[in-house]
């Protein structure tokens, strides 16, 4: 079964946020070979009908996407990378596309501040979240209905999951291509990326 991932793209972007996950998952699919379990669709915030389908990363590093939210197809994972989020978590494109999205997929997660996204969608609800460390303070205080932890790398609930800062998207993407791929792929796609990756947990979601 492959899997299609929505990945989020907007100006001011992190780029190892969009760009870490995208590189997990597509290395996922190049290891397994002739069962690739996963498709990545970029799905870019804040362009118009007639504005090319290009966000300019955090630094200044160009990236081309796949389509509009809304036009994005169905999704079976969708992730939201963090950078500055302010206008995309007002964005009603990028909201709506979220909440229609949780519907039918398996996993809706976030890397870094993508979780204030989530939450500005209303798609976080009692259970533990993470973020950056640098802005466990500002969710707490923006959402104080929520359950903010730190001094961990993801949270995994299964459908809704959240990282901690930047490479920590590394860690949560490797542990979702064990849970929905396998832990053998996982452990292929780390190697082959040459990244130092822990395994995944032996007591499932952490």
């Amino acid at each position: 079964m492959t899997r299609r991932v929505g990945l989020l793209l907007f100006d001011e972007v992190e780029v190892l946020d969009a760009c870490g996950p995208f590189e997990v998952f597509s290395v996922a699919s190049r290891v397994a070979a002739d069962d690739p379990p996963f498709e990545v669709v970029l799905v870019a915030a804040g362009r118009a009908p007639d504005e090319p389908l290009v966000v300019r990363a955090r630094g200044g590093l160009r990236l081309g996407a796949d389509c509009r939210p809304q036009d994005a197809p169905a999704c079976d994972v969708v992730l939201v990378p963090g950078g500055v989020v302010d206008a995309v978590a007002a964005d009603p494109a990028v909201l709506a596309w979220l909440r229609g999205a949780r519907a039918g997929a398996e996993v809706v997660a976030s890397v870094c501040t993508g979780a204030f996204v989530l939450a500005a969608a209303g798609l976080l609800d009692e259970r533990p979240v993470t973020t950056h460390w640098e802005d466990l303070d500002d969710l707490r205080a923006a959402w104080p209905d929520l359950t903010v932890v730190e001094g961990v790398r993801f949270v995994d609930h299964g459908d809704l999951a959240t990282s901690a800062g930047i490479s920590a998207g590394l860690d949560l993407a490797l542990h979702l291509v064990a849970r929905l791929a396998s832990p053998e792929v996982a452990t292929a796609t780390a190697r082959q990326m040459d990244y130092a990756w822990s395994g995944p947990p032996p007591d499932g979601p952490s």
